[in-house]
């Protein structure tokens, strides 16, 4: 047991009782507010993208879409994913030796040019490399923001300030797809120069903002230099703490969690535009005629013409409901042990995923992202709660950039591979182009049709309705197969968690 203790004597893995929910909120300073409102701008840009990115590269060049195949999306996906959230792993201690105000700016700066280059280059290329700008300057916000954050609360509200920030966060992450909405329906461009926009405004908050623990910071940089301290190489001192059990089974287990997290922004947008009749919900809240109320239109994010729900207002009921009530499952999940909560979204997300799987339902779907969004709140919080508390002092944003880890083998693989699954099993296009060819249209017209226009083009051969095709390709082909691929990866994930959860209490009571 001593050796176990040794390992982790830098390491806290106290549970410490946290504060009742109003005097958490009670105690949360200015700075707290502060980068909860750089972080919800960055989270309103960014999800302005996200949330739109595959419904972009599907459609066709004629609408102003990148007109690529879903496997050509998914290798950008996948190099995004990769980039941002491994370059937290090992740039994460510079916030911690640079200064959290720096780094914050210098990413500002990258950012608004990756959102230009999405703009000004329409192609696979010019997409690729904006995403790889926004990924280096996500990789580069993020642990000056949540370093700040940790330096800001104290163990006692620590639950509460990480599900209160997720929540402020969130109201970005809310209104940037219904930004994307209005936006690309006056053209795609539009959508890349909104958030470039929008992403400017944190050089306002960083006029206000002041660097907790800067004194600390200048003390240590001042004994290094005077050789009082010694300090590792960057890398050195990042792959020493990467070693450690504790960090590498975290890794292991989160992965398939975040497998499913993203596969709902990268992939279930596609599904609902495919094969979901969202103006059943329409019809059901304001009549078959829909609505021209311009309030309702733009938050419920619906087209122009008000009769139906776009896939970003779809799976903008996740950031909804977290905007709204994650300070609420804060709060009742504060009592139980991090590796619990934990679990317990982690399963009410796999549910979610069998269910999409199911049916293609509308108002099914709504409550799958529903389950799922109580999922995330349980989860996503947490585990930067987890990983700020067991940071060696001096480590926090170093502890917080190995957050990114399980995310990142989570969403690098599912960039590549969710994608190709849906091409597999779900895919419209591919199932318009082998339909067509079973109605007798020549090889020669079939090869000649652009990358996403074979449903409408299936449309206009047959003479049916796009709903009565729709139906018919969904009838005919196992859809749900690729969902429940993801959802048996997450359940293994739920398995890790388990037992990943129970070896921590053995260490803590060593």
């Amino acid at each position: 047991m001593s050796d176990s203790k040794d390992t982790y004597a830098d390491n806290d893995l106290r549970e410490v009782k946290q504060l009742g929910m109003w005097a958490s909120i009670a105690s949360l300073s200015y700075i707290f507010w502060i980068v909860g409102g750089m972080e919800l701008v960055e989270r309103m840009a960014y999800y302005g993208v996200k949330a739109s990115a595959g419904l972009y590269a599907k459609a066709p060049v004629s609408e102003g879409g990148l007109g690529i195949s879903l496997s050509d999306y998914g290798v950008i996906i996948a190099i995004w994913a990769f980039m941002q959230t491994f370059i937290p792993v090992f740039t994460g201690g510079i916030s911690d030796r640079v200064g959290y105000k720096e780094t914050i700016f210098a990413s500002t700066i990258i950012k608004i040019c990756g959102y230009l280059v999405m703009a000004f280059f329409p192609n696979f290329y010019g997409f690729l490399f904006g995403a790889i700008l926004l990924a280096g300057g996500t990789g580069i916000f993020k642990p000056g923001i949540q370093g700040t954050l940790v330096l800001a609360t104290g163990r006692q509200n620590t639950s509460m300030a990480w599900g209160i920030f997720y929540q402020v966060v969130n109201i970005g992450g809310f209104l940037g797809p219904l930004v994307a909405v209005h936006m690309r329906q006056l053209s795609w461009d539009n959508v890349f120069y909104a958030c470039a926009a929008i992403i400017s405004l944190n050089f306002l908050f960083l006029l206000a903002y002041k660097e907790p623990g800067k004194e600390a910071r200048l003390e240590r940089k001042r004994k290094i230099k005077s050789g009082e301290l010694h300090q590792q190489a960057l890398w050195k001192d990042a792959l020493h703490e990467l070693k450690k059990p504790l960090v590498i089974y975290y890794m292991l287990v989160f992965a398939g969690f975040w497998f499913l997290y993203n596969a709902l922004f990268d992939v279930l947008p596609i599904h609902v535009a495919e094969w979901v009749d969202t103006s059943v919900i329409v019809s059901s809240l304001f009549g078959p005629e829909g609505t021209t109320n311009s309030f309702f239109q733009f938050w419920l994010g619906l087209d122009n013409a008000g009769t139906k729900v776009m896939p970003e207002g779809m799976i903008n009921l996740n950031a909804g409901m977290i905007m709204t009530s994650c300070f609420l499952v804060a709060a009742l999940t504060a009592k139980y042990r991090i590796t619990s909560a934990m679990l317990g979204g982690c399963l009410l997300s796999i549910l979610a995923f069998v269910l999409i799987g199911a049916t293609n339902a509308a108002w099914i779907m709504v409550l799958a992202i529903a389950l799922f969004s109580f999922g995330e709140m349980m989860i996503s919080p947490k585990k930067n709660e987890f990983m700020g508390n067991i940071a060696p002092e001096g480590k926090k944003a170093m502890y917080l950039g190995f957050v990114m880890l399980p995310q990142g083998i989570g969403w690098t693989l599912e960039g590549y591979f969710a994608p190709k699954l849906y091409e597999m099993y779900a895919s419209k296009e591919i199932f318009s182009l082998e339909l067509l060819q079973e109605r007798g249209m020549s090889a020669n017209d079939i090869s000649a049709i652009p990358q996403g226009e074979a449903f409408t083009t299936l449309v206009s051969y047959t003479g049916e309705s796009a709903q009565a095709l729709t139906t018919l390709l969904y009838n005919t082909h196992n859809i749900g197969m690729a969902w429940y691929i993801i959802a048996a990866i997450g359940t293994i994930s739920a398995v890790g968690i388990f037992i990943y959860g129970k070896w921590l209490l053995t260490l803590r009571n060593a």
